[in-house]
């Protein structure tokens, strides 16, 4: 039986999460509400809300955990030239924290393969948004002549970035904002991107899955460090594809 909290309600240990045979593998908890507090709290267990519109919030904490560490982080042949190219012309633009909640309404609206609909609703947006002016949630986006083409958003405690949704108007947008977002979590030395939950997608970019045990554990140690610094532009990408231009 999946516990329904409470508002004052702690969540179960993550060991209680269902199982392989459930149907459901890795949901912990239901609640009626997603209050920002919640959502702290949450991700410092290693916890994440997952749902479709009209459903309660239900809370996951999946084992394995899918995840990407910055410095496997694969750049292709291609991906290389890609970011070569955005280095140079002055059209593109890497920001971060332009507009957050525009970020995630158009994570909201980016089709995805097997799913209707999103989870991404209003009332998330609202939440996510109360952790995005407290410094807790970050969006780095990719711009082109003037327009937002690309982007992501994801949470960030310590020395610990849980990634959540991303979107791309042209090839490779989303990409781009990713390898910036990898290239200065690099530079400040940051171990590990949470991906939540396996895909191929993930796994062509390096992504990999590890134990829930050893997950929890990394976040358990990462999240009371000093906040890294949230400004960066573009030019981290050199990170990345080397400084010949």
């Amino acid at each position: 039986m999946v516990p329904w909290l409470g508002p004052d309600d702690p969540f179960p240990s993550v060991e209680r999460a269902l199982g392989e045979a459930s149907g459901a593998p890795g949901l912990l908890a239901a609640s009626a509400d997603l209050l920002p507090s919640r959502l702290i709290d949450a991700y410092r267990r290693g916890i994440f809300p997952w749902y479709s519109d009209g459903q309660p919030v239900l809370w996951w904490s999946p084992d394995p955990r899918m995840i990407l560490r910055p410095r496997e982080f694969k750049v292709s042949p291609s991906l290389r030239k890609t970011l070569k190219r955005v280095v140079r012309d002055d059209a593109w633009e890497v920001r971060v924290d332009h507009d957050f909640a525009a970020v995630m309404r158009a994570c909201a609206q980016a089709p995805r393969r097997g799913q209707r609909g999103t989870w991404i609703t209003a009332d998330v947006i609202d939440a996510y948004s109360s952790l995005h002016r407290h410094g807790d949630a970050h969006s780095i986006e990719t711009w082109r002549n003037g327009t937002r083409v690309g982007g992501l958003y994801g949470v960030s405690f310590g020395r610990m970035f849980f990634g959540e949704s991303m979107f791309a108007e042209v090839t490779d947008a989303s990409k781009i904002a990713l390898a910036a977002l990898v290239a200065h979590l690099q530079r400040h030395e940051i171990e590990m991107i949470d991906c939540q939950q396996n895909t191929s997608h993930l796994a062509s970019l390096g992504g990999c899955e590890i134990a829930r045990k050893a997950f929890v554990a990394h976040v358990r140690a990462s999240v009371d460090a000093p906040q890294i610094p949230w400004r960066f532009d573009k030019s981290v990408l050199l990170d990345l594809t080397g400084r010949a231009r």
